[in-house]
Protein backbone atom coordinates (compact mmCIF):
# COMPACT_ATOMS: atom_id res chain seq x y z
CA UNK A 1 0.00 0.00 0.00
CA UNK A 2 1.19 3.59 -0.75
CA UNK A 3 0.70 4.69 3.17
CA UNK A 4 3.99 2.04 3.77
CA UNK A 5 5.98 3.32 0.72
CA UNK A 6 6.06 6.54 1.76
CA UNK A 7 7.15 6.60 5.64
CA UNK A 8 7.66 10.13 6.48
CA UNK A 9 4.49 11.30 7.29
CA UNK A 10 3.89 14.68 4.80
CA UNK A 11 2.52 17.84 7.29
CA UNK A 12 1.31 19.58 4.01
CA UNK A 13 0.51 18.89 0.12
CA UNK A 14 -0.67 20.49 -2.81
CA UNK A 15 -3.44 19.30 -4.69
CA UNK A 16 -3.29 20.84 -7.81
CA UNK A 17 -6.36 20.67 -10.04
CA UNK A 18 -6.75 20.63 -13.73
CA UNK A 19 -4.12 23.83 -14.05
CA UNK A 20 -4.73 23.41 -17.71
CA UNK A 21 -4.81 25.80 -20.59
CA UNK A 22 -7.71 25.30 -21.96
CA UNK A 23 -9.44 25.99 -18.55
CA UNK A 24 -7.39 29.05 -17.53
CA UNK A 25 -6.20 30.87 -20.70
CA UNK A 26 -9.04 33.24 -22.57
CA UNK A 27 -8.45 31.37 -25.77
CA UNK A 28 -9.13 27.95 -24.47
CA UNK A 29 -12.16 25.98 -24.96
CA UNK A 30 -13.50 26.47 -21.56
CA UNK A 31 -11.87 29.24 -19.66
CA UNK A 32 -12.94 30.20 -16.52
CA UNK A 33 -14.45 33.64 -14.67
CA UNK A 34 -11.80 35.84 -13.89
CA UNK A 35 -9.01 33.73 -15.45
CA UNK A 36 -6.21 36.91 -14.22
CA UNK A 37 -6.81 37.00 -11.26
CA UNK A 38 -7.14 33.34 -10.34
CA UNK A 39 -3.75 32.69 -12.74
CA UNK A 40 -1.72 35.32 -10.31
CA UNK A 41 -2.87 33.04 -7.44
CA UNK A 42 -2.22 29.75 -8.65
CA UNK A 43 1.43 31.48 -9.76
CA UNK A 44 1.48 32.57 -6.28
CA UNK A 45 0.88 28.89 -4.54
CA UNK A 46 3.18 27.01 -6.79
CA UNK A 47 5.73 29.35 -5.76
CA UNK A 48 5.12 28.82 -2.00
CA UNK A 49 5.30 25.08 -2.65
CA UNK A 50 8.42 25.45 -4.25
CA UNK A 51 10.13 27.32 -1.62
CA UNK A 52 8.37 24.89 1.29
CA UNK A 53 9.47 22.45 -0.55
CA UNK A 54 5.72 21.13 -0.36
CA UNK A 55 5.13 17.82 -2.53
CA UNK A 56 2.48 18.78 -5.52
CA UNK A 57 0.34 16.16 -6.23
CA UNK A 58 -1.69 17.33 -9.26
CA UNK A 59 -4.84 16.22 -11.28
CA UNK A 60 -5.83 16.66 -15.54
CA UNK A 61 -8.05 16.06 -17.72
CA UNK A 62 -7.40 14.16 -21.00
CA UNK A 63 -10.16 12.99 -23.68
CA UNK A 64 -9.46 11.25 -26.66
CA UNK A 65 -9.66 12.69 -30.30
CA UNK A 66 -12.01 10.44 -32.15
CA UNK A 67 -10.99 11.58 -35.75
CA UNK A 68 -11.44 15.12 -34.42
CA UNK A 69 -14.91 14.55 -32.57
CA UNK A 70 -15.29 14.34 -29.11
CA UNK A 71 -17.91 14.96 -26.91
CA UNK A 72 -16.09 17.04 -24.15
CA UNK A 73 -14.98 19.82 -26.47
CA UNK A 74 -12.05 20.70 -24.53
CA UNK A 75 -8.70 19.09 -23.04
CA UNK A 76 -8.57 16.98 -26.02
CA UNK A 77 -5.24 14.65 -26.24
CA UNK A 78 -2.75 16.00 -28.25
CA UNK A 79 -4.04 19.82 -28.54
CA UNK A 80 -2.37 22.48 -26.99
CA UNK A 81 -5.46 23.01 -24.69
CA UNK A 82 -4.45 20.05 -22.85
CA UNK A 83 -1.15 20.84 -21.67
CA UNK A 84 -0.64 22.52 -18.22
CA UNK A 85 0.00 25.70 -17.28
CA UNK A 86 4.06 25.96 -17.39
CA UNK A 87 4.36 27.83 -14.36
CA UNK A 88 2.73 24.75 -12.75
CA UNK A 89 5.35 22.20 -13.57
CA UNK A 90 7.95 21.30 -11.51
CA UNK A 91 11.44 20.44 -12.88
CA UNK A 92 11.24 16.64 -11.30
CA UNK A 93 8.30 15.37 -11.52
CA UNK A 94 6.70 12.24 -13.07
CA UNK A 95 3.45 11.70 -15.23
CA UNK A 96 0.67 8.75 -15.16
CA UNK A 97 -1.56 8.28 -18.02
CA UNK A 98 -5.86 7.26 -17.47
CA UNK A 99 -5.32 3.83 -18.25
CA UNK A 100 -7.32 2.28 -15.32
CA UNK A 101 -4.53 0.62 -13.28
CA UNK A 102 -3.21 1.54 -9.25
CA UNK A 103 -0.01 0.96 -9.79
CA UNK A 104 2.94 3.64 -8.59
CA UNK A 105 6.36 3.27 -7.97
CA UNK A 106 8.22 2.94 -4.57
CA UNK A 107 8.64 5.87 -2.71
CA UNK A 108 7.28 8.28 -4.97
CA UNK A 109 7.37 11.43 -3.30
CA UNK A 110 10.60 11.25 -1.92
CA UNK A 111 11.86 11.11 -5.51
CA UNK A 112 9.30 13.78 -6.91
CA UNK A 113 8.79 17.10 -5.88
CA UNK A 114 5.42 16.72 -8.28
CA UNK A 115 3.38 13.71 -9.46
CA UNK A 116 0.81 14.43 -12.38
CA UNK A 117 -2.17 11.96 -12.93
CA UNK A 118 -4.38 12.51 -15.91
CA UNK A 119 -8.29 11.41 -15.45
CA UNK A 120 -10.95 10.74 -18.34
CA UNK A 121 -13.34 12.77 -15.90
CA UNK A 122 -14.32 15.37 -13.94
CA UNK A 123 -13.99 13.14 -10.37
CA UNK A 124 -10.67 12.54 -9.51
CA UNK A 125 -11.68 9.34 -7.96
CA UNK A 126 -13.08 7.70 -11.00
CA UNK A 127 -9.57 7.24 -11.78
CA UNK A 128 -8.20 3.75 -9.69
CA UNK A 129 -4.77 5.69 -10.07
CA UNK A 130 -5.58 8.38 -8.43
CA UNK A 131 -8.11 7.09 -6.16
CA UNK A 132 -5.39 5.34 -4.55
CA UNK A 133 -2.94 7.39 -3.94
CA UNK A 134 -5.24 10.27 -2.57
CA UNK A 135 -6.86 7.32 -0.20
CA UNK A 136 -3.37 6.28 0.80
CA UNK A 137 -1.25 8.89 1.28
CA UNK A 138 -0.67 10.43 4.25
CA UNK A 139 -0.56 13.94 5.14
CA UNK A 140 -1.71 16.33 7.88
CA UNK A 141 -3.30 19.06 5.46
CA UNK A 142 -4.64 18.73 1.66
CA UNK A 143 -4.61 22.02 0.45
CA UNK A 144 -6.54 22.78 -2.75
CA UNK A 145 -6.50 25.14 -5.99
CA UNK A 146 -7.01 24.66 -9.48
CA UNK A 147 -10.78 24.46 -11.28
CA UNK A 148 -13.56 24.58 -11.31
CA UNK A 149 -15.46 25.16 -8.05
CA UNK A 150 -18.22 23.68 -8.74
CA UNK A 151 -16.87 20.48 -10.53
CA UNK A 152 -13.57 19.27 -9.88
CA UNK A 153 -12.66 20.86 -7.25
CA UNK A 154 -15.86 19.95 -5.27
CA UNK A 155 -15.49 16.68 -5.95
CA UNK A 156 -12.47 16.02 -5.18
CA UNK A 157 -12.66 17.91 -1.76
CA UNK A 158 -15.87 16.01 -0.64
CA UNK A 159 -13.87 12.74 -1.82
CA UNK A 160 -10.82 13.90 0.30
CA UNK A 161 -13.26 14.55 3.30
CA UNK A 162 -14.97 11.40 2.66
CA UNK A 163 -11.87 9.58 4.16
CA UNK A 164 -11.02 11.43 6.62
CA UNK A 165 -8.64 13.92 5.32
CA UNK A 166 -7.93 17.47 6.10
CA UNK A 167 -8.59 19.71 3.34
CA UNK A 168 -8.33 23.91 3.08
CA UNK A 169 -9.37 25.18 0.12
CA UNK A 170 -7.12 28.26 -1.20
CA UNK A 171 -10.97 30.45 -2.48
CA UNK A 172 -8.62 33.14 -4.65
CA UNK A 173 -6.64 30.05 -6.40
CA UNK A 174 -9.79 28.59 -7.50
CA UNK A 175 -11.80 29.01 -10.76
CA UNK A 176 -15.06 28.58 -11.93
CA UNK A 177 -17.65 28.75 -14.71
CA UNK A 178 -21.08 29.94 -13.03
CA UNK A 179 -20.46 32.24 -9.95
CA UNK A 180 -23.61 31.16 -8.44
CA UNK A 181 -23.16 27.13 -8.21
CA UNK A 182 -19.30 28.06 -7.48
CA UNK A 183 -20.86 30.13 -4.27
CA UNK A 184 -23.15 26.80 -3.73
CA UNK A 185 -20.28 24.10 -3.60
CA UNK A 186 -17.26 26.35 -1.64
CA UNK A 187 -20.60 26.43 1.33
CA UNK A 188 -20.78 22.70 0.78
CA UNK A 189 -17.11 22.17 0.93
CA UNK A 190 -16.80 24.17 3.81
CA UNK A 191 -20.09 22.62 5.77
CA UNK A 192 -18.75 19.40 5.18
CA UNK A 193 -15.95 20.38 6.79
CA UNK A 194 -12.95 21.58 4.80
CA UNK A 195 -11.66 24.91 5.55
CA UNK A 196 -11.65 27.64 3.17
CA UNK A 197 -8.73 30.66 3.55
CA UNK A 198 -7.11 32.85 0.62
CA UNK A 199 -3.48 33.00 -0.74
CA UNK A 200 -1.74 35.83 1.22
CA UNK A 201 -2.77 33.43 4.46
CA UNK A 202 -0.08 31.22 3.03
CA UNK A 203 1.99 32.78 0.72
CA UNK A 204 1.87 36.03 1.43
CA UNK A 205 1.12 39.16 -0.52
CA UNK A 206 2.79 39.96 -3.98
CA UNK A 207 3.17 42.91 -6.47
CA UNK A 208 3.12 40.08 -9.23
CA UNK A 209 -0.01 41.86 -12.04
CA UNK A 210 1.18 39.36 -14.89
CA UNK A 211 1.86 36.04 -14.94
CA UNK A 212 3.06 36.04 -18.54
CA UNK A 213 0.36 33.21 -19.81
CA UNK A 214 -2.21 34.76 -21.58
CA UNK A 215 -2.25 36.93 -24.15
CA UNK A 216 -5.94 38.15 -23.83
CA UNK A 217 -6.50 42.47 -23.44
CA UNK A 218 -7.42 42.27 -20.04
CA UNK A 219 -4.22 40.38 -19.18
CA UNK A 220 -1.80 42.49 -21.43
CA UNK A 221 -3.57 45.66 -20.55
CA UNK A 222 -2.96 45.28 -16.69
CA UNK A 223 0.37 44.46 -17.64
CA UNK A 224 0.82 48.18 -18.88
CA UNK A 225 -0.26 49.50 -16.07
CA UNK A 226 1.60 47.55 -13.21
CA UNK A 227 4.80 49.58 -11.97
CA UNK A 228 8.23 48.82 -13.10
CA UNK A 229 9.52 45.79 -11.77
CA UNK A 230 6.26 44.53 -10.50
CA UNK A 231 7.17 40.60 -12.24
CA UNK A 232 8.28 37.12 -10.43
CA UNK A 233 9.79 34.35 -11.33
CA UNK A 234 7.88 31.62 -10.07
Amino acid sequence: MIFQLIRLRRRQILIDVDTQKDFFLAGGKACIRNHRRVLAHIRRMMAWARSRKVPVISTAEVYPNNNGENPAGYCIDGTDGQKKLRYTLMDNRVSFPADGNTDLPRDMLRRYKQVILHKRCIDPFEEPRIDRLLSEVRANEFILVGASAEGAIQATALGLLQRGKKVTIVADAVGSHNKRQAKLALRKMEAKGARLIETRRLAGTSRLRHVGACDCESCRGLARKAPVGATEKN
